[in-house]
């Protein structure tokens, strides 16, 4: 590939972008408002020129309610040997396109399975796409060429291919990340009107819930609004579950054995099907889930702190497998928990001790 048109410069056209341009592709950059393709360009994520005459592959990086009216104007224009998108959802926009009259064979939907909670060309990164999945969904009608030239995209970006079906794929995307960011969003919503003691409280584990609860609302109102039915689908269950989770609680209160008994066994039973469901979530760089040890050491909240907390660790031989930071509520200070493998954990901790750090059981 030695040149490409990317059709929409928001977080992850530009991240792509971003990667293409680093990697000696010629990219060209359009965008409805000339703006955000010039800011993109500023960025280092190729010229807002428009191209002399057609180029190897098209990106087209816009919503999904506008993704097939997007494509079948650049298609109808011959700006491209090949075209693909990166819309969230898969399924619609290929029919949108079929119901055009599109010819298919130089399209393939795909989707980067990456993000951020901040939109717009200035979150765009180079490595946003690094070791991420990046979904391709190619059908009969596809051609080789573009099927190529998709896969090279891939491989640019740094990203992990996978293929898909495009329905199998709006299922699994409804229920991996669709359905998270709307779960998330109502955890959040609970804290608007609480009382500002609660929410002095909050910890990391209503950090961890409610971060993506920071995205754009109109950017996921597009989203959801192409996937409704497999999402609704998905929090139906979710639904069943709550409703069996409400009674259960219900029965902790009573004064009824049999019923504060049958209480503690439904409360039991969705956190062992959570556990059950956990462990199936990929690990470090995709691999099995692993099983990690925590070293908690306090912290002051001062510059240099992290870094020579992870230069002990790397004179002790000991490899940081993960890292969380909880900060303390009205204290310039956090609890660092580094997670390393079972067999390291106390090497770590009596190394870290031996210079200084409190370690905290």
């Amino acid at each position: 590939m030695r040149t490409a048109l990317v059709i929409g410069t928001g977080l992850v056209g530009t991240s792509a972008a971003l990667a293409l341009a680093g990697r000696g592709v010629q990219v060209h950059l359009v965008d409805r408002d000339p703006s955000s393709a010039h800011t993109a360009a500023a960025l280092g994520a190729g010229t807002d020129e428009a191209p002399e005459g057609p180029v190897d592959l098209a990106v087209v990086a816009v919503p999904p309610a506008h993704t097939a009216s997007v494509l079948a104007t650049a298609m109808r224009d011959g700006v491209a040997r090949a075209y693909l998108d990166v819309a969230s959802v898969k399924g619609g926009p290929r029919r949108e396109l079929e119901a055009l009259g599109v010819d298919l064979a130089p399209y393939i939907g795909t989707h980067p399975m990456a993000g951020k909670e901040r939109s717009g060309p200035l979150a765009a990164t180079a490595d946003l796409f690094e070791g991420r999945p990046w979904v391709l969904t190619p059908t009969r009608d596809t051609d080789t060429e573009v099927l190529n030239l998709a896969l090279e995209l891939v491989a640019l970006c740094r990203a992990v291919p996978v293929v898909m079906d495009a329905d199998a794929h709006d299922r699994a995307v409804a229920l991996v990340s669709h359905t998270p960011q709307l779960i998330s969003s109502m955890v959040a919503a609970r804290l608007e009107e609480a009382d500002e003691t609660a929410v002095r409280l909050c910890g990391q584990g209503i950090r961890d819930v409610t971060r993506i609860a920071a995205s754009d609302p109109r950017m996921w109102v597009e989203i959801l609004s192409a996937n409704p039915g497999p999402v609704a689908d998905v929090l139906a269950g979710v639904a069943a579950d709550l409703d069996e989770t409400v009674r259960a609680l219900r029965g902790l209160q009573s004064a009824d054995e049999d019923k504060r008994r049958t209480g503690t066994e439904g409360i039991e039973d969705v956190l062992r099907r959570g556990n059950a469901g956990r462990v199936r979530v990929p690990g470090k760089h995709g691999a099995a889930p692993a099983s990690y040890e925590i070293v908690a050491v306090l912290i002051s909240d001062r510059p240099g702190e992290l870094a020579a907390i992870f230069a002990d660790a790397g004179r002790a031989g000991v490899n940081i497998e993960d890292v969380r930071i909880e900060h303390a509520t009205g204290q310039q200070a956090g609890l660092v928990q580094l997670m390393v493998e079972p067999s390291a954990a106390s090497a770590l901790s009596a190394a870290l001790s031996d210079r200084g750090w409190s370690i905290r059981p």
